[in-house]
């Protein structure tokens, strides 16, 4: 009777888990909805109403005592405004790529970004890979560097989606600051430049957001509930389920996508698609089985 507690925990950090990922990956319906407004606005949006939500959700939690708890040293905000800038552009190319009708390049740039962690880990922390490993990473570039000959040109959206968020993870895995606190410092600092760009938009009379277009202007304030939903479900979930299990989850937002951009939108899979995403996809598997066999492998 007394694993009883901790099952209900697991259970409940493996649904709000799920949840966090499922938002995630359907998040290309939602800035579909939104396809009529440019997607420089729309991560203007993004980021402003994140910082009301985000503060919002932090004073509510944390009445008392709100600045020691979110307060940072300047070293630290520094580097949050390194990453802030990373994941603004981050979410630029994501929703101009959804909205230029190009998701199945989000899906590909979400599968590759743990491996190009993995490259910036052995560059940066110098970890070491089992030979299994360092094949798969290999895999992964060929497929990749498949594409690239066969299009004629760099799949850049998938690999400036996975670069700029590995690269934000890389610097964020520095920083001893929790989700909640790293991205209201974030979104906080890029706001100014988001503020400015509207206001230009709204003087040269080209900004969508109207209360004349309720509809327009609900969704576009709803970017920001989308950012921190999912925030909180993930770190719900973390402090529920071992780092192994989340980490796994991770792979569920991408194949989501992969599903809405092949069967839902349309967008033509080719067999240079599948490829590349067969190459991926088995350097994934080989990674993460090398990983949990490793002490046989050393």
């Amino acid at each position: 009777m007394s694993r009883g507690p901790d099952v209900r925990e697991a259970r409940l950090g493996l649904t709000v888990g799920v949840c966090a990922f499922v938002i995630w990956g359907l998040a290309p319906v939602y800035f579909k909805w939104l396809g009529h407004v440019p997607a420089d606005e729309i991560m203007g949006h993004r980021v402003v109403w994140s910082v009301f939500f985000l503060g919002l959700v932090l004073l509510i939690r944390k009445r008392r005592g709100l600045w020691a708890h979110v307060r940072v040293n300047r070293r630290t905000a520094v580097l949050l405004a390194v990453t802030g800038g990373l994941i603004a552009l981050n979410w630029l190319i994501f929703i101009h790529a959804v909205n230029t009708d190009r998701v199945l390049a989000t899906s590909l740039g979400y599968f590759i970004n743990p491996l190009m962690s993995v490259v910036l880990g052995l560059v940066v922390f110098r970890e070491r890979l089992v030979p299994v490993q360092v094949i798969a990473v290999v895999l992964a570039a060929l497929g990749a560097g498949y594409l690239t000959y066969r299009q004629g040109h760099l799949p850049w959206i998938s690999l400036s989606l996975a670069s700029t968020f590995a690269l934000y993870g890389l610097i964020r895995k520095l920083l001893d600051v929790g989700p909640m606190v790293g991205l209201f410092w974030e979104t906080l600092i890029v706001s100014p430049f988001a503020v400015v760009w509207m206001l230009t938009l709204q003087h040269r009379q080209q900004l969508s957001f109207s209360l004349a277009e309720p509809s327009t202007a609900l969704l576009l304030i709803g970017t920001g509930l989308l950012t921190v939903a999912p925030l909180l479900l993930f770190a719900a979930g973390v402090r529920r389920l071992p780092l192994s299990t989340m980490g796994l989850l991770q792979y569920l937002a991408p194949s989501l996508t992969f599903v809405l951009a092949v069967f839902i939108y349309g967008e033509p899979f080719t067999m240079d698609h599948a490829v590349t995403f067969g190459a991926v996809w088995l350097a994934l598997i080989l990674f993460f089985w090398a990983g949990w066999h490793r002490p046989r492998l050393d």
